[in-house]
């Protein structure tokens, strides 16, 4: 090979091995290119009719036990579909939590082809997994792993003859059958291997041991590759699993319920690793969900993506870690609260305009009675009202359409979105994924437009608040200080309710007129709420509401306004992310309206070694906005901010662990002085605060095993690692060293879509560090790294590094507002332990 082209190749493998992932196969889709390729389902005749939704009430004591009083599900439902029937009513809600929680949607493709995509890294085969070589088993999952352990399961202490040697969970003695794996009613996609080497199976997959998570008959296992299984060495032997070649037996599924399914605040298990189906709720998110280790399944402090997997504390990922948008960007996992106030949110302020492959989406009016409210969310042919899930506010086409988004991004028709991106580096022309293409080319997709609307049902009934007041032991941590309980209704009323209230002065929808205001106007709008809601006329209608009795009840403690970054002061990268902008990955997920929003104006980044401020302009055309979080049972979500970043963190999941994370996470959000961190930053009060940046923990690389290598290179590896190469050895190639100490997202913000200006920064990280001899000393690496600093920062995509920063409302930080008396502080915090 020459030299130059070695050092192309290399070049671009130092984001995520872009060398290595860049020439492996997808698979075997039905059909080629974009536009053309069909889903498993379609590709052997599978229409969306093949697949209704299940109908077994199996999960009936979780979400409160709601489904087993059919009678309170139609009262619920009753305001959004009048008249509705007991018996229909819960057998929506049953559909839809079947739907939520063992639905897949053939995303199982997908992940298994992840597995080889993120070169050995990502296996979810090895996290089902209780071989004693791992640091996990179904005895420590939830502690170590943040994941659900599946009621009616224990722990398999062998290799299971019925699947391939793999050491996985068994059913325990004494419960029915999974409904779901039922095959006869169920059936499974045949396609390849499916009923000869492997069973068919059925469309739901087999039960794991883990909620969310779902094992299918691989169809590539075929004779061939049955004949290559090695159960012992898939545990044992890095030269045989880190080998693209290999088809494993199973590919593994991911429902929704994997990243939403969590212990029921109010009710949680005695031993969470052995929860009953009461103790578990459809909605409050993966609260505790440890992103590095279930993504990055061997552990490896020296790899830096393992430290990049790691800046996601528990209960936090990035969305976009597979359709990147080159700015690492982990934010919560949202709860569903309140669904039915938020949607009269969205009525009251959520209109936005649609136009292009935006008008492709489902709406609810399709699914519902003319008469009924819940179809007065389209208005044709082109205006929705709509509740935001992200945190950006970005997938503004209407709640299904927000639903459906979320599928895709987790897999379904991957067939066709994988054309339209290079998974986890990038490095190629993002394309729209276009929903009029999935219309027509997917029946999975088809299939879950069918059932989404069972999913908002079934959420419209059970998604209530959990109390503090309603869980063991949780009145003890509540007041009875009736006074400082009134005062602080009046603090929250004055300060954060214009924020945090669905209930609100009637004046405020004429700030938001139009669209709710929606477009290049919007921060004008803004502008002029926000001045408002300092008045004395806002803090007096405010306050009466607040203290009105029902004031908690069916509210949902959010305005879904989307806000300034430049006022609320957070790290800017989750307001930077772009997979939602005009061309984008989700662009037909996104209103027009979102499309047009206005620049925030520049906010103020810091250089990450020196912090020293500078001033970054914000982009237009969506970005900039961040909605406000909803309070909604804030006694049971800390650590707070959108990233976790807040409080201090334990495991449990109990009523004592999460009041002590409340406490720990509150003082630090009112009292930004307690706040953790070795550098200090400039506030816009120009005051300095404490603040995080996520460093490497360790002299790190980016290896590629060698059997991940493309094909040219493999036979070069070992012949370079004994001439003394620095970047190969035995095992394939390492790109590095990254010194200890290096901001993480200095290196994974690098802005691809800057082709010649990022490759020369690529080029010279790789001449640089090749400078190094091979065993080179941290100290050694850094002085190389400090030429680099400043090319890094120059291709950021996002160089704002402090990520526990901002929201200084009610505290002497807040630019323009005196802050609250250290008194008042408790009182308010009195008043939101009761919501």
């Amino acid at each position: 090979m020459s030299k130059t082209k070695l050092r192309v190749v290399l070049a671009s493998g130092l984001t995520l091995a872009l060398a290595a992932c860049a020439l492996l196969p997808f698979g075997k889709p039905c059909g080629s290119g974009a536009g053309s390729v069909l889903d498993e389902a379609l590709c052997v005749g599978r229409g969306a009719e093949t697949f209704p939704a299940a109908d077994e009430d199996y999960f009936a004591d979780m979400d409160y036990g709601i489904t087993r009083d059919p009678a309170a599900v139609a009262k619920a439902l009753d305001p959004y579909v009048p008249g509705i029937a007991p018996a229909d009513a819960k057998a929506a809600a049953v559909k839809g939590r079947n739907n939520w929680i063992v639905w897949t949607g053939g995303n199982d493709r997908m992940w298994d082809l992840l597995a080889t995509k993120s070169v050995g890294l990502l296996d979810f085969l090895k996290i089902l997994s209780n071989h004693p070589s791992l640091n996990y088993s179904r005895d420590n999952r939830w502690k170590y792993l943040g994941l659900v352990n599946e009621p009616c399961f224990e722990k398999g202490t062998g290799p299971r003859a019925d699947r391939f040697g793999l050491w996985l969970d068994v059913r325990s003695p004494g419960c029915k059958p999974d409904p779901f794996e039922n095959e006869a009613k169920y059936p499974g996609v045949k396609i390849g291997a499916r009923g000869k080497t492997v069973p068919v199976g059925s469309y739901y997959g087999y039960a794991t041991g883990i909620v969310g998570l779902r094992l299918f008959p691989n169809p590539d296992f075929d004779e061939a590759a049955a004949a290559k299984w090695d159960p012992v060495r898939f545990y044992t032997d890095p030269s045989y699993y880190n080998d693209k070649k290999l088809v494993r037996p199973y590919r593994v599924g991911m429902s929704c319920g994997f990243c939403h399914v969590g212990p029921n605040p109010s009710n949680p298990p005695k031993d969470p690793e052995h929860p009953k189906w009461e103790n578990l709720n459809s909605n409050p998110g993966a609260q505790y969900f440890w992103v590095d280790r279930i993504f990055v399944w061997n552990v490896d402090p020296s790899s830096f993506p393992y430290q990049l997997f790691h800046t996601s504390r528990p209960g936090a990922l990035d969305t976009s870690f597979i359709s990147t948008d080159y700015i690492n960007n982990p934010r919560t996992m949202n709860a569903v609260y309140n669904l039915g106030a938020r949607l009269r949110l969205a009525k009251l302020l959520g209109e936005e305009k649609l136009a292009g492959g935006e008008l492709d989406n489902e709406h609810l009016n399709k699914y519902v009675p003319a008469g009924s409210p819940l179809a007065q969310f389209y208005e044709a042919p082109d205006k929705v009202w709509t509740p935001r899930v992200l945190k950006d506010g970005s997938d503004s086409v209407g709640a299904l359409g927000a639903l459906n988004r979320v599928f895709v991004n987790i897999g379904l028709f991957s067939e066709e979105w994988l054309e339209h991106f290079r998974p986890f580096v990038g490095g190629k022309r993002f394309t729209p994924f276009p929903i009029a293409t999935a219309n027509k080319n997917s029946s999975y997709w088809k299939a879950t437009e069918a059932q989404t609307p069972d999913v908002a049902l079934f959420f419209l009934a059970s998604a209530q608040p959990d109390l503090l007041k309603n869980a063991p032991g949780g009145a003890a941590y509540l007041t009875t200080d009736k006074a400082k309980l009134e005062r602080g209704k009046v603090v929250f009323a004055e300060n954060c309710a214009r924020c945090h209230s669905s209930k609100m002065p009637a004046k405020t929808p004429s700030f938001f007129p139009g669209n709710g205001c929606v477009g290049p106007d919007y921060l004008k709008c803004w502008n002029q709420y926000w001045a408002w809601t300092k008045t004395p006329e806002f803090k007096r209608e405010m306050t009466r509401i607040v203290k009105a009795r029902d004031f908690l009840h069916d509210n949902y403690l959010s305005n879904e306004l989307r806000v300034p970054v430049t006022l609320l002061e957070t790290n800017a990268c989750a307001s930077l992310a772009t997979n939602a902008i005009r061309g984008d990955i989700w662009d037909n997920f996104s209103s027009e309206s979102y499309k047009n929003l206005p620049s925030v104006g520049t906010i103020t980044v810091h250089q990450p070694y020196t912090g020293e401020p500078r001033p970054y302009q914000m982009p237009a055309g969506g970005r900039g906005y961040i909605r406000p979080a909803s309070l909604v049972s804030v006694w049971s979500t800390a650590p707070f901010l959108l990233n976790n970043t807040l409080g201090d963190f334990y495991w449990s999941g109990s009523v004592a662990d999460r009041m002590k994370s409340f406490d720990s996470g509150i003082e630090q959000l009112l009292w930004p002085a307690r706040r953790k961190g070795a550098h200090t930053y400039v506030t816009a009060s120009g005051k300095r605060v404490p603040g995080v940046i996520d460093v490497t923990s360790a002299q790190t690389f980016l290896r590629v095993p060698k059997g991940y290598l493309p094909g040219f290179l493999q036979p070069l590896v070992t012949p370079l690692a004994k001439l003394g190469s620095p970047l190969f050895g035995e095992d394939g190639v390492e790109i590095g060293p990254i010194p200890k100490g290096t901001p993480i997202n200095l290196v994974s913000n690098m802005d691809l879509d800057q082709r010649g200006k990022a490759l020369d920064v690529l080029l010279k990280i790789r001449g640089d560090l090749n400078a190094l001899p091979k065993d080179a000393t941290d100290a050694q690496a850094r002085e190389a790294f400090a030429n680099l600093v400043d090319p890094l920062l120059d291709i950021s995509k996002c160089p704002d590094f402090v990520v526990n920063r901002g929201h200084y409302f009610g505290t002497d930080y807040s630019p323009d507002e005196p802050g609250l008396s250290d008194a008042d502080k408790w009182a308010l915090i009195e008043f939101l332990k009761t919501m």
